[in-house]
C-alpha cells in the first residue's frame, strides 16, 4: 500500500472527514487531492473504508486505522525525542509582522534562559491560532484579540495599542474628528480583513456613534495599508504598534475615544512550563518596546 495514502487516511479519520482533514493537515493539500488518493487506496483494497456523510468508519476501515494509528500518532513524539525532548521544543504561530519585528528578541531571550531551546514557527492570525491550538498542532500563539477567546482557549495579555487612521501626507485632513463628523464619508476606507479585531472594534464604535463607513479595500497586513495610503488609495485604519515608524508619506490621525486593541498570547488550557516561560519573555519584550509613534511619523520622546 502507498504510505502517503495511509497517512491521508489517518488524518481523515482523526479529523472526522475529508474536508476537515484538508483544514487540519500539517502541510498544505487540496481537499480534492485527499479525496482522489483515498479513492485510490479503496480501489487498491477493494473495500470502502468509511461512509462520507455522516462520517463513519466501515469495519474494514476500523481494522486499517487500528493498525496504522500507533505508527502515525507516534511520529511527533519520536521527532521530539530525536530533537532532544519536547520539554525544550515550542511550536509557535503568529502574524508576519510579529515574526519580523518582535519575535527574534523573544527567541533570543529564550535561548539564554533555556540552553537547548528550539522551536517551530508558522504564520497565522487569531482564528487560525485558535483552531491550531484546539487541534494540538501548536503550543502558543501571538495575536490581537477583541472580546473573550473561544471556549478552551486561554489568553494572556501582553499590551494594548490604540487604533489610528492614516491619511496621505498631502491630504487636507489633520484631525480624525472632522472626518468622522461629516454627514457622509466618501473617502475609501482601507483595513485589515473584516474579521480582524482592529476592523471589528472600529466598526462597532462607528455604529455606536451612528456613522456608516465600511471597508473599500481589505488588505493582508498593516504594512500594505500604509503603502496603499501613501500612494493615494484612501484612508487607512491601522494600529499604533510600539516601535513602529510610519512611512513619511502618511499622516497619523489619533482616534480619540475609540477602544484599544489588546495583543495577547494564547494557549489551549493552562500553558506548559516552557510556554509560560515564553509568555513571560514576550511580556518583558512588550514592556520594553517603548512608546507609540508620534503623529508626525517619528517616535515620541
Amino acid at each position: 500500500m502507498n504510505i502517503h495514502h495511509l497517512e491521508l487516511f489517518y488524518h481523515v479519520v482523526r479529523s472526522g472527514g475529508v474536508s476537515a482533514a484538508a483544514r487540519n493537515m500539517p502541510y498544505g493539500i487540496q481537499q480534492s487531492t485527499i479525496s482522489s488518493q483515498i479513492l485510490q487506496l479503496e480501489d487498491h483494497l477493494g473495500k470502502t473504508l468509511f461512509r462520507r456523510r455522516p462520517f463513519e468508519l466501515s469495519p474494514e476501515g476500523r481494522i486499517l486505522f487500528e493498525f496504522i494509528e500507533p505508527f502515525f500518532s507516534g511520529l511527533d513524539p519520536l521527532a521530539e525525542r530525536l530533537r532532544g525532548g519536547a520539554e525544550n521544543h515550542l511550536r509557535v504561530t503568529c502574524p508576519e509582522i510579529v515574526q519580523r519585528d518582535y519575535l527574534p528578541a523573544i527567541l533570543d531571550a529564550m535561548r539564554v534562559r533555556m540552553p537547548g531551546f528550539h522551536f517551530s514557527l508558522e504564520s497565522g492570525r487569531a482564528a487560525e491560532i485558535h483552531e491550531s491550538l484546539r487541534a494540538g498542532r501548536i503550543d502558543v500563539g501571538l495575536a490581537s484579540i477583541s472580546g473573550s477567546p473561544p471556549p478552551g482557549i486561554e489568553s494572556h495579555a501582553l499590551l494594548s495599542m490604540p487604533l489610528v487612521l492614516l491619511a496621505p501626507v498631502n491630504s487636507e485632513l489633520s484631525d480624525s474628528s472632522r472626518l468622522l463628523g461629516r454627514d457622509r464619508i466618501d473617502l475609501p476606507l482601507l483595513t485589515l480583513p473584516r474579521h480582524e479585531p482592529a476592523c471589528r472594534l472600529f466598526q462597532e464604535e462607528l455604529q455606536r456613534r451612528g456613522i456608516d463607513w465600511f471597508p473599500a479595500l481589505e488588505l493582508a497586513s498593516l504594512d500594505l495599508i500604509s503603502r496603499y495610503v501613501a500612494t493615494g488609495f484612501g484612508i487607512g485604519l491601522s494600529v499604533a504598534v510600539p516601535g513602529l515608524v510610519w512611512p513619511p508619506e502618511v499622516r497619523v490621525l489619533a482616534l480619540e475615544g475609540f477602544p484599544e486593541i489588546a495583543f495577547a498570547a494564547f494557549t489551549c488550557g493552562p500553558p506548559s512550563p516552557l510556554a509560560a516561560l515564553f509568555i513571560a519573555e514576550a511580556a518583558r519584550v512588550a514592556g520594553q518596546l517603548g512608546t507609540p509613534p508620534a503623529r508626525d511619523g517619528k517616535r515620541s520622546p
